[in-house]
């Protein structure tokens, strides 16, 4: 009479176990240049007793990792290109603004190298831009309507001047972290996605 096969699952279970974390040490040394994982975990514990605090692995920051970029959400432009939202000036001042939108801050500044990048007015843009104050004070009212820009009051300066800055909204075009845009912007478009169009756009960051 043949006897059954009995299956020890809870054996079956470790072993299981077992090869996945052979795997899991084999992957960190091939990521490590060949340094078992139990080397790396006893240096950081010899490290954290002599200097008496916690010792993680760190990276140096790449020379790319300064890098300033500004990008475009390509399938919110295109989707907002068949729509025929922007009209072909609006399309040349988002392209041409590119250099200027500060990291983080998606703010029109004068240069996205500072430290502390200020602001452009609408004149200083124009300036920059090597085009009339007329043409700049169009385009940008035109985009604050679509939701696409949005100025916000910074205080008064002499003369009771009121100074101003240009956002410009990163479902469009964002420099910075896209997993986790600033608060600031969120809460400054946020309504904007409740517009005709907009609440449409394929991809939302928040």
């Amino acid at each position: 009479m043949k006897k059954n096969n009995v299956v020890d699952f809870d054996q079956a279970e470790k072993n299981a176990r077992k090869r996945d974390f052979d795997l899991e040490k084999l992957q960190y040394a091939l990521d490590h240049s060949g340094v078992p994982l139990e080397n790396v975990e006893s240096a950081l514990e010899l490290l954290s007793k002599a200097t008496g605090k916690d010792v993680y692995i760190g990276t140096k920051r790449s020379r790319q990792s300064k890098v300033r970029f500004a990008q475009f959400l390509q399938n919110n432009w295109e989707y907002l290109r068949q729509k025929g939202y922007f009209t072909s000036e609006e399309k040349v001042f988002l392209t041409d603004i590119q250099p200027r939108i500060g990291i983080n801050s998606n703010a029109i500044v004068d240069d996205i190298n500072k430290r502390s990048p200020l602001p452009l007015t609408q004149r200083e843009l124009a300036k920059v831009l090597g085009t009339s104050e007329t043409k700049i004070s169009r385009v940008v009212n035109s985009l604050i309507k679509k939701g696409v820009l949005a100025k916000a009051e910074s205080g008064v300066e002499g003369n009771n001047v009121k100074a101003y800055a240009i956002f410009i909204n990163p479902n469009i075009i964002i420099s910075g972290e896209k997993e986790k845009p600033n608060e600031t912007l969120v809460a400054m478009f946020k309504k904007t996605l409740r517009m005709p169009i907009l609440k449409d756009l394929p991809e939302k960051l928040f």
